[in-house]
């Protein structure tokens, strides 16, 4: 025992001044890594230095670009499929995908325009009930796919299909006047009033476009259910492990997303001043809204991006169309530019991707 304690002592003593420190091994990243690092990090990067680099290119190319009528005659047209973009977000942060927006859009700007002047509901009544139908429109979206497992894809195609008959059938095929509407039903073309600060034109949809993406981008980036729409589309099953309530989520998102879709009927009002059953939106809708999102870096895959960044996108396809057009290039350069965009940005975030793997 003697010896031992001696032992145990000894080898005490040997120890004294010896490091403290654990073994530590430092990987060398390469700039190439730590970029791809960074964009993992700041999804919306991406498409702003892309739409930092085309404001430069057509403001270079065209002297009447960075005019501030130029300007602000984009941010107007991108007011409805910005909006639009803040719907198909939601949806495809948590991995799925939504072409009924457009159905939807379309479909609340008719209701809201037959409450008024078929059955002669007060205008500002028949915006709450356009806007609680859009949002059901949604729900039952959400229900089909999280109660029933359906694919988000074939749900949403039925749905478009089956709203946009529904808005034929139920309107008849009529429009509704512009002048009409100013004459009994002013609020419905609320968003289509602007301002003129150092005369130029801004309407008030622009600022419900940005306010919108603001607000969202706080919910998402700084609240529970924020941060469950994340979770829900980077791993649903480990999301349920955790306690996130996956179906009640799902069907939140895609209920919110009929209530943005409702929100941008009205705005078409505004824009086009008419009701019509008849609108592009109703078919494109979907489709722009989708570039929106994917040019704006907000990964197909789910779990990854930000309204911001969605924001940026449409930017990009707004200033692609001014730009050219403005040089004097064949329209069909813009859709061509798009097209190379939207292969570019799944391929960047496939490549971003791997930072997290």
């Amino acid at each position: 025992m003697a010896s031992e304690a001696k032992g145990a002592s000894s080898f005490e003593e040997g120890l004294k001044g010896a490091s403290e420190k654990v073994a530590e091994f430092h990987e060398e990243k390469s700039v190439l890594k730590r970029l791809q690092h960074w964009l993992h990090m700041t999804p919306s990067a991406v498409p702003m230095i892309v739409l930092i680099v085309a404001l430069i290119v057509f403001g270079f190319l065209s002297d009447n670009f960075f005019k501030a009528s130029t300007l602000s005659t984009i941010l107007q047209q991108i007011a409805i499929v910005g909006i639009l973009g803040c719907a198909q977000s939601l949806v495809v942060l948590t991995a799925g995908i939504d072409l009924s927006v457009g159905a939807i859009a379309v479909f609340s700007s008719v209701l809201m325009g037959q409450m008024t002047f078929r059955y002669g509901l007060p205008a500002e009544l028949s915006i709450v009930v356009g806007l609680i139908l859009g949002t059901a429109m949604g729900g039952l979206n959400g229900l089909l796919i999280a109660k029933m497992k359906l694919p988000p894809f074939i749900v949403t195609l039925g749905t478009w299909q089956i709203l946009l008959a529904s808005n034929f059938i139920f309107s008849a095929n009529e429009t509704i006047r512009s002048s009409d509407i100013q004459a009994q039903a002013v609020a419905l073309q609320l968003w289509g009033g602007s301002i003129q600060p150092f005369g130029i034109k801004i309407l008030y949809a622009v600022f419900l476009l940005i306010a919108l993406v603001i607000f969202m981008s706080y919910v998402l980036r700084h609240t529970a259910w924020g941060r469950h729409v994340y979770a829900t589309g980077d791993d649903p099953a480990a999301a349920e492990l955790a306690g996130v309530p996956t179906q009640k989520v799902l069907i939140q998102v895609y209920a919110v997303a009929g209530l943005f879709c409702a929100i941008a009927g009205w705005v078409m009002i505004g824009r086009f001043g008419s009701v019509s059953p008849t609108a592009s939106t109703g078919q494109l809708g979907n489709i722009q809204s989708i570039t929106a999102v994917v040019i704006g870096g907000i990964s197909l895959f789910g779990g990854r991006g930000s309204i911001m960044g969605m924001f940026f996108g449409a930017l990009i396809v707004g200033v692609f169309e001014m730009g050219l057009r403005l040089v004097g290039t064949d329209p069909q350069w813009t859709f061509f530019l798009i097209g190379v965009l939207i292969i570019f940005a799944v391929a960047v975030d496939q490549w971003i991707r791997k930072a997290s793997a």
